[in-house]
């Protein structure tokens, strides 16, 4: 099955709810699609077994067959052409890929060449396997990286994707074959605003989705009043824990630390597969 945990901004505990509920699997993967700040090997260490780089078709031209008619400047909306001086100007880095300009050339003059844009690892921690994709500094999208990851992932184990906060096209892609979303909230005001945001982008690609409420504290909590009120189903609830914090600021697993973490994540793990099943 493949879980895709997500948060509507970053600091909620998505990358310790993704870590900790691969490890408490018996065997699975693990897949960091926060491509522009993996962070997931900080607490695997996996040891690494493969590095790939993820290249995308760029515009190559030929300026001796160009007979300067404009059509691919014109035809580019994203404005990765520009015709100055009888020259053709490239700019790479906001080329969506798409292959237009090749097509609209009347002479043939523009062909494809390969870019390199980031990389994906592979790796294994103890009873996980660890798959990374790594954004290039300066690149405008992840979402070649986090489709190359999507193509690695095996069909017979429990998968815990790694969602990148917020709700923008990196995070469609992440969920887009997910069975089942977790998202993870605070308890404070602000927190309900980032989970409404990826609330709405579950019910809008039609995912069964359930919530962990981190960082729990005895007093009111606007998060869980929050899924009350849309009628969310709340998975689970950490508690919040100075010592998980010094746990998790040293790089250390809690289901490896712990036992009772370990039966936390065990029994939010058999409650996303009845979810799921539903």
């Amino acid at each position: 099955m493949r879980i895709a945990v997500l948060s509507g901004k970053g600091g909620t505990g998505k990358t310790f709810v993704s870590v900790n509920l691969s490890c408490a699997a018996e065997h699975s993967v693990y897949v960091d699609c926060d491509v522009e700040e993996p962070n997931g090997c900080l607490f695997l260490k996996p040891e690494i077994s493969a590095r790939v780089p993820v290249t995308v078709p760029v515009p190559e031209v030929d300026m001796s067959k160009c007979i300067r008619c404009r059509k691919c400047v014109d035809f580019c909306k994203y404005n990765a052409l520009a015709l100055v001086k009888d020259k053709m100007l490239v700019f790479c880095e906001v080329c969506h890929s798409c292959g237009g300009c090749s097509l609209f050339c009347p002479v043939k003059a523009i062909t494809e060449k390969e870019r390199a844009i980031g990389t994906i690892e592979e790796g294994k921690s103890g009873n996980v396997k660890v798959l990374s994709g790594c954004l290039n500094t300066g690149e405008a999208s992840g979402v070649p990286i986090i489709k190359g990851l999507m193509n690695r992932l095996p069909k017979d184990s429990d998968i815990v994707i790694d969602c990148p906060p917020g709700s923008a096209c990196t995070v469609m892609e992440s969920i887009r074959e997910a069975d089942y979303c977790l998202l993870v909230a605070e308890p404070t005001l602000f927190g309900v605003h980032n989970l409404s945001m990826v609330y709405d982008l579950v019910r809008l690609f039609d995912k069964p989705f359930g919530v962990v409420l981190n960082k729990c504290l005895p007093e009111e909590n606007p998060a869980e009043e929050f899924c009350i009120e849309h009628r969310i189903k709340i998975l689970s609830k950490i508690p919040y824990d100075e010592g998980l914090g010094r746990l998790n600021s040293k790089g250390h697993i809690a289901v490896r630390e712990y036992k009772q973490y370990r039966e936390l994540f065990e029994e939010l793990l058999t409650a996303i597969n009845k979810e799921a099943v539903w």
